[in-house]
C-alpha cells in the first residue's frame, strides 16, 4: 500500500512540474525549465524508493551491460548494407511499377477502354 502511495506521489510530483512549467508562462524560460526538472527529479527520487523503481534501475543497468556486449558493424559494413537495401528497394519499386502498368493495361482491355 505504501508503495502505491509513493508511486501516486511521484505521478503528482511530475504533474506538478508540468503544471508549474505552464503556470510560469510569464516568467523567463529558465525558471519554467527549473520547475519542470524539479518536478521530474523529485518524481524519479520518489519512484526509486519503491521496489518497482529499484527493479527498473536494475533493468537499466543490465541493459547497459548487454549493450556493451553488442558487436557493432563497421562503417564499411554499414555502407554496404545500406547500398544493398537501396538497390533492392529500387528493384522492387520497378517490379511493382511494371506489374501496375500490366494491371492497368489488362483492366483497360477488359473494360474496353483501350
Amino acid at each position: 500500500m505504501v508503495d502505491k502511495l509513493k508511486l501516486t506521489a511521484a505521478m503528482m510530483l511530475l504533474a506538478s512540474g508540468v503544471v508549474g512549467y505552464y503556470v510560469l508562462s510569464n516568467e523567463p524560460e529558465l525558471w519554467r525549465v527549473v520547475a519542470l526538472l524539479a518536478g521530474a527529479t523529485l518524481a524519479v527520487a520518489t519512484v526509486m524508493q519503491t521496489p518497482t523503481g529499484r527493479s527498473a534501475w536494475t533493468f537499466v543497468k543490465e541493459a547497459r551491460v548487454e549493450l556493451s556486449k553488442v558487436i557493432w558493424p563497421t562503417r564499411k559494413e554499414t555502407v554496404q548494407t545500406t547500398l544493398v537495401v537501396i538497390v533492392l528497394v529500387v528493384l522492387v519499386a520497378m517490379f511493382l511499377w511494371i506489374v501496375d502498368l500490366g494491371l492497368i493495361k489488362g483492366v483497360s482491355i477488359l473494360t474496353g477502354r483501350s
